[in-house]
């Protein structure tokens, strides 16, 4: 009579077969964080600090082409998903904060130009835009990296959105003054190369 065999996986089995499968996964998010990582990360100074973390948030001028750059931050939450959704989400406020600064500068060139008065735009007006922009929905707001701070353990992001996509929040924004909105699609790229920082 032949007999029969049945495969019993003990549950020491079951545990080295879960935990070389969450190093796997763990090996293999590290790879990927690394590589996406990799071309924002390899300009730092002599303290291994990414230039971007330096910087802080800008406007830049890039071969890419125009682009807002927030940077966030966020200290240890005891959680690291927390954590790092946290400075994500500064980072993403922090577009709309300096777009709202960009539009700032844009309402100022326009009321020096003198075409302000024409359609009902004066120095009270800008505030009130400012606010509008501040709070803007941006879609397409994009964080393009991270970097941990080895001995503070505080994670930074790094979000990004292009001229164009600012434009079209700005098309759709309905409270913003229409002659404003004029003026930032006639003279919003030559006012924003005058103040972007340049990549070298």
């Amino acid at each position: 009579m032949m007999k029969k065999y049945v495969s019993v996986m003990t549950n020491s089995n079951m545990t080295r077969i879960a935990m070389s499968w969450c190093v796997s996964v763990a090996m293999a998010w590290t790879l990927l964080a690394c590589a996406s990582n990799s071309n924002l990360n390899d300009v730092a100074d002599a303290n291994g600090v990414p230039a971007w973390v330096g910087e802080g948030s800008v406007i830049r001028m890039s071969k890419e082409g125009r682009r807002f750059h927030g940077v966030g931050s966020a200290p240890m939450l005891g959680d690291f998903s927390l954590q790092t959704s946290t400075a994500d989400n500064r980072a993403r406020s922090e577009i709309n904060r300096i777009l709202a600064s960009y539009v700032e500068i844009v309402s100022r060139d326009f009321i020096a130009s003198g075409d302000a008065d024409k359609s009902g735009f004066n120095a009270q007006h800008v505030a009130q835009q400012m606010d509008l922009l501040a709070n803007i929905d941006l879609t397409g707001i994009q964080v393009i990296g991270h970097w941990t701070d080895k001995q503070s353990k505080v994670i930074y992001s790094i979000a990004e959105v292009n001229m164009q996509q600012v434009r079209e929040a700005i098309k759709s924004a309905e409270s913003l003054h229409p002659g404003l909105r004029k003026f930032l699609k006639t003279e919003g790229d030559s006012i924003f190369d005058r103040i972007a920082t340049t990549e070298k």
